[in-house]
């Protein structure tokens, strides 16, 4: 089965969660698979978790199977204990997972970003 993943932005995490419940009980009823989705507040969170680092680990992640932190951390030309530190919060975030030997691998054939930005308010 191929995994999707939609991330979004959003103030309303509450409706995001609703709406993946949604989905979900749809998928059930219909025998189809719907996705899965991550929510971030917003556009300063998604990034805050994000990094541009972290994206090009789980770009290198994304087909590749299950690889060990050192062999992730070569291929990467980035230091083991960073790059097991960002595998922590992207194990985290969902956006990896961790076998029981402590490899690593991306679940997802396809991530989609959804991010709405809207104008600030000026102050009273």
């Amino acid at each position: 089965m191929n995994r999707t993943l939609t991330i979004t932005t959003g103030q309303n995490w509450k409706h995001a969660l609703r709406a993946a419940g949604q989905r979900a009980a749809h998928g059930i009823a219909t025998g189809k698979y719907q996705g899965e989705s991550l929510n971030f507040e917003s556009p300063a969170a998604f990034f805050g978790q994000l990094s541009e680092l972290r994206w090009q680990m789980v770009r290198e992640m994304m087909g590749s199977g299950t690889i060990g932190v050192r062999e992730l951390a070569r291929r990467l030309d980035r230091g083991v204990k960073r790059v097991h530190e960002d595998a922590q919060v992207l194990v985290a975030l969902g956006l990896l997972e961790k076998d029981d030997n402590g490899a690593l691998r991306c679940p997802f054939d396809d991530i989609h970003v959804d991010m709405h930005l809207t104008p600030l308010r000026e102050a009273a």
